[in-house]
């Protein structure tokens, strides 16, 4: 194994939460996930919290989860998808052994979040266009903190779960 503490990044819709669950049951790690680590902590959505707060105030509170699991022991952390719009998340990111990009298509985005209602920045009237305009913005972001790229278009997650396998045994 590469590392003890597997970090997943990627667009909303590319499947951390159920790859890294998968993943984590699959090596005998621990999941977490840092969105649903904030809602736990402050009794609330996603959604509230960027209504009441901000992305401003919600990123605040990912950078502190973030921090506090940078060092953990044999876990997988999925993140949220715009974790690395924060410098210092990225820094962090980028101190962490592996550090896992699960990259999917602006058309598969579209499809695995359609019927969403729970991802704030995807209220709009045109959520592909929101999520064209949050790739162009994210993707170099993505691709600087990971040490490994992951495509997971036209794959199901067992199958993207064992690509992730074979990358990080062969460290």
């Amino acid at each position: 194994m590469v590392s003890t503490l597997i970090v997943l990044v990627g667009p909303m819709g590319a499947g951390k939460s159920t790859i890294g669950r998968m993943l984590a049951a699959k090596i005998g790690y621990e999941f977490q996930d840092t969105d649903h680590i904030i809602e736990d902590r402050t009794g609330a959505d996603i959604a509230w919290i960027f209504d009441v707060e901000g992305e401003a105030g919600f990123r605040a509170r990912e950078r502190q989860v973030l921090a506090e699991f940078s060092q953990a022991d044999q876990t997988v952390l999925a993140t949220g998808g715009g974790i690395v719009a924060d410098a210092e998340n990225r820094t962090l990111l980028e101190s962490i052994d592996c550090v896992i990009y699960l990259r999917a298509s602006v058309d598969q985005l579209v499809a695995r979040t359609a019927k969403d209602k729970k991802r704030p920045l995807l209220q709009v009237p045109d959520p592909q266009a929101k999520i064209i305009s949050l790739m162009e913005e994210r993707e170099p972001f993505y691709l600087s903190v990971a040490n490994h790229v992951i495509e997971t278009d036209g794959q199901g997650p067992k199958a993207t779960v064992q690509k992730i396998l074979s990358v990080i045994q062969d460290k």
